[in-house]
């Protein structure tokens, strides 16, 4: 089930109105899906059906991102605020401390509603924010890059290159370790959906101070990295467990920065395990 909801969150200027848009199939214990920066909830398809067999899964737009338009003025697309807003959200949907699984951004967003004691436990996969700086910036620069390239080209252009598998590798490869297992219709939904994302460069501008140096105490927590993940390279895993001892860090062999398309068995083995 496709839908939007609205609700309150307090601000600089005030309780003010965000909606987001998400999905939500299955029953079971909640479980909440948060993508990463410029992505959509669509990230997470291949991985759904397995989850939902469990799971009462709720896979969301992020604000600005995907269906979910960017939050009104005077609120900024930063980690308190987006917590802020899932927090919210949770309420609005009337699930109480929620499974959450998140991948990169949402990864570390799932890390900061744990900190908070706001969910019952916390998978994520290639989580930012355990970067040092020239991590840091190679990877926001591999963003911004993405980004412009997405931007400038015509969709009937994104289009014809997503039709062979070169032409999604193309377009593809730096998040995904198996770029020509997405669908043409796949690939070319996500490229607009990092086109037309209209919370990114806010959200990467607040990203730059962002380091997650806080240990975890009392919420179940794993964390897994792609073998193969150009982006936030895998060497961070271990500095996540270093930071978080009692995490449980897992390898995910061939897979990439958004290792639900490259293995979605193994990645949504390992979100039910971390869940249970």
């Amino acid at each position: 089930m496709s839908a939007t909801v609205s609700f309150e969150v307090a601000s600089a200027r005030g309780e003010q109105s965000v909606t987001l848009s998400y999905t939500r199939r299955g029953s079971g214990e909640p479980l909440v899906l948060l993508h990463g920066i410029g992505h959509h909830r669509q990230a997470w398809e291949p991985v759904i059906p397995a989850l939902a067999a469990e799971r009462d899964v709720i896979a969301v737009d992020l604000p600005g991102c995907g269906d979910s338009p960017a939050l009104p003025d005077g609120m900024a697309h930063d980690l308190p605020t987006m917590s802020a807003v899932l927090k919210a959200l949770f309420g609005a949907l009337e699930i109480d401390r929620p499974h959450v699984a998140g991948n990169s951004l949402g990864g570390l967003l799932a890390l900061d509603l744990a900190r908070a004691r706001l969910v019952r436990s916390v998978t994520a996969l290639s989580p930012a924010g355990f970067w040092n700086e020239a991590e840091r910036r190679y990877a926001f620069t591999v963003l911004s890059t993405m980004r412009q390239i997405a931007r400038r080209m015509p969709q009937p252009v994104v289009e014809r290159l997503a039709r062979p598998a070169l032409g999604r590798t193309l377009l593809t490869s730096t998040i995904y370790a198996r770029p020509g297992r997405r669908s043409p219709e796949a690939v070319v939904a996500e490229t607009l959906a990092l086109a037309r994302a209209q919370g990114f460069s806010e959200t990467l501008h607040s990203g730059r101070t962002v380091q997650f140096t806080d240990d975890i105490v009392g919420t179940p927590v794993t964390v897994a990295w792609g073998s193969r993940d150009r982006l936030l390279i895998p060497r961070q895993g271990v500095r996540a467990k270093g930071v978080i001892p009692r995490a449980r860090l897992v390898r995910l062999p061939g897979c990439g920065h958004v290792p639900m398309n490259d293995d979605p068995a193994l990645v949504a083995r390992v979100v039910l395990d971390g869940s249970r």
